[in-house]
């Protein structure tokens, strides 16, 4: 396939102009664009280049969203494809050439007994508007209205999927205590720690006094993204789904960003074995454009004609780059690899640990790795064994990587672990430099002046 030519890059006079322009025009509520002051005017696998020339190695990936790194030919492929044959671009929710090829390889990757006896239904394109209608479906179908959700989730920004996540203000769910090794909630950690957080569960949503509203669903991810790369022990996850079964409560796993191979299983969920009650799916499923669904057991299919409808659930090039996507990574067992290489990076990043105390904790599955940064100097706090974060240590590592040309992004309770989503396609060559840049950032980060605050963490 021919490649066309990329246009000229700008100047960096053009950079700096793009830069202030949106600084004056996009609200405060920008996010990305303030840590990584970068323009990106082409891209390649996981090479982004800026409009000032310099490259970048990006384990950003659309948060998540690019499996396959930037601009991958099959996804261009796939793309030009629907463009050249002329079909409808936007066809709400009309069956589509293109839309039962994608509908039947998204089914060919699911575990099997739960494909087997499932529904889709297209959301808009938000990941966050799959989970509202993954609530809407559950509350349609129990006749209930409560939800259980998890400490340090995050489910989207819209108004239910926030009530759901860990930043919550105005709370109308029952927040149980998600399992962590590191900070966990109990003190404990590990298996102990798994298990008394599920005990406790069970003793809540049993407990007639507990003041837990009867819940329509639980809604939980495999692997805690924003909330700090936290992963679910797989015998916590089994026993989320026996709690949950034996009480007729439908369990909602959200995989917007844990699927489609990103941590070494093709589902996050195929790890511990439990079949879900609903699925919600989106990033990856596009193949970088615009896409979300639910996939759900039948017996919940119980909701009336236009009950959760969108304007842009007929999204023809997404769901023609999301078929091209699934296919690769099935094809290729780009979710072995994630599995393989993944586990090479946390050992090298476990083993910087010796020479960095600043690293409180590194954990992840597959390429979803999280490296959790502290202040070793300062004394614990509230009763926690572990050093207390530090959140300006973390975002100096930020800038630090950024001169090195890696893009990183920041997660967990404080912004104090820097977060690697790298391309299932990354090679091994690009894997060791994003270890070796990150290594040299830290050390430059440390090396840097910090004063403490009130708490004893530095800033």
């Amino acid at each position: 396939m021919a490649v066309t030519e990329p246009a000229p890059v700008a100047v960096p006079a053009v950079h700096e102009g793009i830069l202030r322009r949106q600084s004056l025009r996009e609200s405060a509520a920008r996010t990305y664009a303030r840590s990584l002051p970068i323009v990106p005017v082409r891209a390649r696998g996981m090479t982004i280049e800026g409009a000032d020339g310099r490259r970048y190695l990006d384990c950003l990936s659309g948060a998540g969203t690019l499996a396959l790194g930037h601009n991958h030919p099959v996804v261009l492929e796939a793309i030009r494809r629907v463009i050249d044959s002329g079909a409808p671009l936007h066809v709400l929710d009309l069956a589509t050439p293109v839309k039962d090829a994608f509908t039947t390889e998204l089914f060919a990757t699911l575990p099997r007994q739960f494909a087997d006896n499932a529904r889709i239904q297209f959301c808009g394109p938000a990941g966050t508007d799959a989970v509202e209608a993954g609530f809407k479906l559950v509350r349609a179908a129990t006749g209930r209205s409560g939800l259980l959700a998890f400490t340090g989730a995050y489910h989207g920004m819209t108004a239910g999927a926030l009530a759901a996540s860990g930043g919550a203000e105005d709370v109308r769910v029952t927040r149980l205590p998600f399992p962590q090794n590191y900070r966990c909630p109990f003190g404990i950690g590990g298996d102990r720690g798994a298990e008394t957080a599920a005990r406790w569960t069970e003793s809540l949503l049993d407990d007639p006094k507990g003041g837990a509203p009867a819940p329509a669903g639980m809604i939980l991810e495999p692997v805690q993204g924003e909330g700090g790369v936290n992963p679910a022990p797989d015998d916590w996850m089994r026993r989320m789904r026996e709690i949950t079964e034996t009480r007729s409560i439908p369990l909602i796993a959200d995989e917007v960003q844990t699927g489609v191979g990103r941590t070494g299983a093709f589902w996050a969920v195929e790890h511990s074995g439990i079949v879900p009650d609903v699925m919600v799916l989106s990033k990856a499923i596009g193949g970088s454009l615009p896409l979300a669904v639910i996939v759900y057991r039948s017996e919940l299919d119980t909701w009336q004609p236009g009950a959760h409808a969108g304007t842009f659930r007929g999204n023809q090039l997404a769901m023609a780059a999301g078929t091209a996507t699934l296919s690769f990574v099935r094809e290729n067992q780009l979710a072995e690899r994630a599995a393989m290489l993944g586990a090479r990076m946390i050992a090298r990043l476990q083993a910087l640990a010796t020479d960095h105390p600043s690293i409180g904790d590194v954990r992840g599955r597959g390429l979803m790795i999280g490296v959790e940064l502290v202040d070793p100097e300062a004394a614990p706090q509230g009763g926690s064994p572990e050093p207390p974060p530090a959140p300006a240590l973390a975002a100096a590592v930020q800038q630090e990587c950024l001169r090195r040309g890696l893009i990183v992004e920041l997660g967990g309770r404080h912004s104090t672990v820097v977060r690697l989503l790298p391309p299932l396609t990354l090679t091994d060559e690009q894997a060791t430099a994003v270890v070796d840049r990150l290594a040299d950032a830290l050390a430059a980060a440390e090396r840097l002046p910090h004063r403490r605050n009130t708490t004893g963490s530095i800033r």
